[in-house]
């Protein structure tokens, strides 16, 4: 019998579509163990990294004149009520001010969470996101990342010492070229137990039906 399923995600952290995505993964783990808790499943969930702008600047700019300059004023707005009534839905509280940018640095802070445990690196994830979709934060900023580090339980020094280095960057380039050699074009991607995908933020029925797969082929 399946006793732990895996789930491996490539997302970027300026992605507002991935915190759906993961919200959404989240209420599906919880409901699918609500409904057996006599043979209790554990889930693993490991994150990997995704640049939807590889060509974003190291120092952050502003995020509305961004997104003014990529989509336009009117499909900017269009974007942002839908993304204001999904997030509602999810628990999302999205705020659009601050600063964006490149988000090498957020994936190799990801990378020392990894080397801890996959709880650890999925508190950072949750950080991550809270921080630049919620409280405005600017991703570039080692300031930002350190406080992310710290509230997701990482030792103050070992992140100072990580992100005043190239710690992880490495990894995380090899990481980025495999999600294209394999075609992701798009995230949040998620792979269960090495063989199922599921591409966007699906909703929590697409997670279920997967995970009841597993159950039922092993029961």
């Amino acid at each position: 019998m399946v006793k732990n399923i895996d789930i491996k995600v490539v997302s970027d952290t300026v992605c507002p579509w991935c915190y759906v995505g993961k919200q959404r993964m989240d209420k599906a783990i919880s409901e699918f163990q609500s409904f057996n808790p006599a043979s209790p499943i554990t889930f693993t969930t490991t994150w990997y990294p995704f640049y939807l702008n590889p060509a974003a600047p190291k120092i952050g700019e502003d995020k509305n004149a961004m997104y003014a300059r990529k989509f336009g004023e009117e499909r900017m707005k269009m974007m942002r009520a839908r993304m204001l009534q999904i997030g509602e839905a999810e628990g999302i509280n999205f705020k659009w001010g601050g600063k964006t940018g490149n988000t090498r640095d957020t994936h190799r802070l990801l990378q020392l969470g990894k080397s801890k445990s996959p709880e650890v690196q999925t508190r950072v994830v949750e950080e991550l996101f809270k921080a630049y979709h919620e409280n405005e934060q600017d991703p570039t900023s080692h300031e930002v990342l350190q406080k992310v580090g710290e509230d997701a339980g990482l030792d103050a020094k070992e992140v100072k010492e990580w992100l005043g280095s190239d710690k992880g960057g490495p990894l995380v380039d090899r990481e980025v070229e495999e999600a294209q050699r394999r075609y992701i074009q798009g995230v949040p991607h998620f792979t269960i137990q090495g063989k199922y995908e599921l591409e966007g933020a699906q909703e929590p029925s697409a997670f279920l039906q997967i995970f009841k797969m597993l159950k039922d082929q092993d029961a």
